[in-house]
């Protein structure tokens, strides 16, 4: 898996039966957006963000098909989508700490943050293996308020590549639902 490969990750695809077609979805950092196609085909309106402008080059004849196309520095400029929700965010082999809490805010009531990325151990396999890019055990756990967690992993995956991941899925309740949310496992 790579960060240009077309097939969407296991884990993202497990998880996007939390997000109804229609929904609005937010890819951070998406590169070739293969996740953006992913949730398009599903009928979700889907607002793409890197700021790798060549990586995104394909998706803008998906722009204006309900697919929103947006080229920021996500480390050096400020958040380009202040104030705006999503029922889906989607992250995928990228870790900005300072932007955690700005992803988990902009997950909206009733929405999803599907989150998967290289942990500490990596660096034992492969890149990434800088410190600053790999989560500490459960560190992803922690960045996570206001969330409820439905699944979690934090481990080795052997697959081709080999690599330590953490991901995450969680739902942002409505507050005093008379009900218990349902998310099938």
């Amino acid at each position: 898996m790579t960060h240009t490969d077309p097939a969407p990750s296991a884990w993202v695809q497990r998880w996007s039966a939390l997000v109804p077609a229609g929904a609005r979805v937010l890819d951070v950092a998406c590169g070739s957006g293969r996740h953006v196609r992913w949730f398009a085909a599903r009928g979700a309106h889907v607002t793409a963000v890197d700021r790798d402008t060549q990586a995104m080059t394909s998706l803008h004849a998906l722009d204006g098909h309900a697919v929103e196309v947006i080229a920021a520095d996500l480390e050096a400029a400020p958040w380009p989508l202040a104030g705006r929700r999503f029922d889906a965010v989607v992250v995928t082999n990228y870790l900005w700490r300072p932007l955690l809490p700005t992803l988990v805010a902009s997950v909206d009531t009733g929405g999803v943050l599907i989150y998967e990325t290289f942990a500490r151990g990596n660096e034992t396999v492969g890149k990434p293996s800088n410190p600053a890019f790999l989560l500490q055990p459960g560190e992803l756990l922690g960045a996570l308020p206001g969330l409820r967690v439905i699944a979690f992993e934090d481990g080795f995956i052997a697959d081709a590549p080999p690599r330590f991941v953490q991901r995450v899925a969680a739902v942002r309740e409505a507050p005093l639902s008379a009900a218990p949310g349902r998310y099938p496992l």
